[in-house]
């Protein structure tokens, strides 16, 4: 549908599934939002004290990444059911006590994967968390469900525009991928390199 309205080049940000870029015959530039998190990452928080943790195995690239530009250690939260319909079980892998733990993943929609993954790090110890995600969608009771957790802040960008419940929220900040996104897409206009701008 995208190339049938007229596009001619495709950019995303930090897509869920990569393989989605092979779907289409115009070039596509998936762009990460880690630059700009591991940004704010250095001007709000102690790097001496900070663990990058994924919140499941599925993330670990994405965490690894953010983990290596702030010279910190890598931790992942491992999920699992024990049977249909009971909770899942939460295992940590990495050392999390006494440290100030960031969640990063690509999109949050419920918040209860990351509430339960929260609630896990600070049960072992961890200091505080906070999670840093790209697409904030926060659908139905999302955003109460932040509010009320142990969360000490959860930062999205404003790749989906905030709602005003998410603006008033007291533990929840958007950051700007503005600058990203119109540097990548001025160096397309000018033919130069789109990744280089995550090396």
């Amino acid at each position: 549908m995208i190339t049938t309205a007229g596009a001619d080049r495709v950019l995303t940000l930090d897509l869920h599934a990569t393989q989605i870029q092979g779907f289409f015959d115009i070039p596509t530039d998936n762009l990460f939002a880690v630059p700009v998190l591991s940004s704010d990452v250095k001007d709000n928080y102690d790097l001496e004290n900070i663990v990058v943790v994924s919140p499941d195995v599925g993330g670990v690239v994405r965490a690894r990444s953010l983990a290596k530009r702030l010279e910190a250690q890598l931790a992942i939260v491992d999920k699992r059911r024990e049977r249909p319909g009971e909770s899942e079980v939460m295992n940590v892998i990495g050392n999390v006590e006494g440290r100030d733990c960031l969640l990063i993943d690509d999109i949050i929609d419920s918040g209860g994967t990351l509430c339960n993954a929260a609630e896990a790090l600070l049960k072992i110890g961890a200091s505080s968390v906070t999670a840093y995600i790209t697409h904030g969608v926060l659908s139905g009771g999302a955003v109460a469900r932040i509010a009320a957790s142990s969360l000490k802040e959860l930062v999205i960008t404003n790749s989906i525009q905030p709602t005003s419940a998410i603006e008033t929220a007291h533990n929840i900040r958007v950051v700007s991928v503005a600058e990203l996104v119109g540097e990548a897409i001025n160096r397309t206009a000018l033919e130069k390199s789109v990744s280089s701008l995550f090396d």
